[in-house]
């Protein structure tokens, strides 16, 4: 195992009737900046429990954050915070949601051009103080200090990381998720399932609890999540979908051992690209990777083959090939697509996407920085249609 260093300072409130708890968790002088999207929480009572929550605070606010928070709808919001004089944000929605609101606190306080943080993040040195009301499990970013940014203009999505970003706290109540469309269930399963990969699938340094772990967040995804497609109000299933989004990505079983992260990298260029979800664009992208990258990935994934699938196959290429085989079809039976030609992209489309991974400076992807331009263009190529 590698040394680490962690910490993670997010404090929890998970279970029914948690938005309760931000009368005492927001600071009772705070100047709040309520963030969120498209108004669904108007529709599904979260938003009344919240501004009951905080009845006697000072609250402004600002929907419209988009699935894949742009620069330019964030910017609006940097604008209030800046003249209103804002001096908390509370992030109400899903990972993009909490994404955009990380940007905004980081922006606000920002003395020069705000894109500079998504490029160059270690340049922050100030963070408006931010608390979340998870309402889509899927991106975990309700317990870690990342975010993933659009811009529009450039048809670029990046990424950045900072501490100073670290929710103060997070409210986790399952029953906000119960009107979630299947689709949003959906991608918010695989996005979960695909954090965990990135972590687990890649080669052994002989941390048996970590592997443990993260074969027990997988196997939950794929036990629960039938059971929120045949009943929406299922609480003890939502609330294991949701515990297990978020300690998928909360850091803890990254620690100590390689990991990957290319699905996702290759993943944001399609959906910057040509407008496909996150959570289609990992789908799409995963059993590529893995058929492409067997060999490096070889241990790990006979591992996975037999811990997660129940493969108990003798020949370790069998064991993979099923692998593979389960994971697209798991990713199919939640309603996915799996393949690059589902959503009219074609082979003539591929040099865009690697000039894009180019100009991004993604050039040695994975835990080996061993998937360079060329390897990246296969994996397109071969998720155009798959096996």
């Amino acid at each position: 195992m590698k040394n680490f260093t962690y910490c993670n300072p997010v404090k929890i409130y998970f279970g029914e009737g948690q938005i309760e708890a931000l009368k005492d968790a927001v600071p009772k002088k705070a100047k709040i900046l309520m963030t969120y999207g498209g108004g669904s929480i108007k529709a599904n009572g979260v938003y009344d429990q919240v501004m009951s929550a905080l009845q006697g605070y000072d609250v402004q606010e600002f929907s419209g954050i988009e699935p894949n928070p742009s620069y330019e709808t964030l910017m609006r919001a940097v604008v209030i915070v800046r003249e209103q004089k804002i001096d908390f944000l509370l992030a109400v929605g899903g990972g993009s949601v909490i994404d955009g609101t990380k940007f905004i606190a980081a922006a606000a306080p920002y003395k020069g051009e705000p894109w500079d943080i998504v490029t160059s993040s270690a340049s922050i040195s100030k963070a408006l103080p931010i608390g979340c009301v998870l309402t889509i499990p899927a991106a975990g970013s309700e317990m870690n200090c990342g975010a993933v940014i659009s811009k529009k203009e450039t048809h670029d999505k990046l990424s950045f990381m900072h501490p100073l970003v670290y929710p103060q706290f997070s409210i986790l109540d399952p029953k906000t998720t119960y009107s979630l469309p299947p689709k949003q269930t959906a991608n918010g399963i695989v996005d979960a399932f695909v954090h965990v990969t990135e972590q687990y699938l890649t080669y052994p340094v002989n941390s048996p609890l970590q592997d443990r772990m993260a074969e027990g967040i997988l196997l939950t995804l794929i036990e629960e999540a039938p059971k929120v497609f045949q009943q929406p109000d299922d609480y003890d299933a939502r609330a294991n979908i949701m515990w297990a989004a978020t300690l998928a990505l909360n850091d803890l079983i990254q620690m100590g051992v390689p990991t990957d992260w290319a699905t996702h990298l290759l993943g944001h260029e399609l959906t910057a690209a040509f407008g496909i979800d996150h959570g289609e664009s990992l789908a799409i992208i995963l059993p590529s990777l893995l058929h492409l990258e067997r060999e490096p990935k070889r241990e790990k994934l006979v591992q996975y083959a037999r811990r997660v699938w129940g493969i108990n196959a003798s020949d370790e290429k069998e064991c993979i090939d099923l692998a593979i085989t389960k994971t697209r079809a798991f990713f199919e039976s939640l309603g996915i697509k799996t393949r690059l030609s589902d959503f009219g992209v074609d082979e003539l489309q591929i040099p865009r996407l690697i000039e894009s991974l180019k100009r991004h400076g993604m050039t040695s992807l994975g835990e080996r920085g061993s998937i360079n331009l060329e390897r990246s263009a296969m994996i397109f190529r071969d998720a155009l249609f798959g096996a």
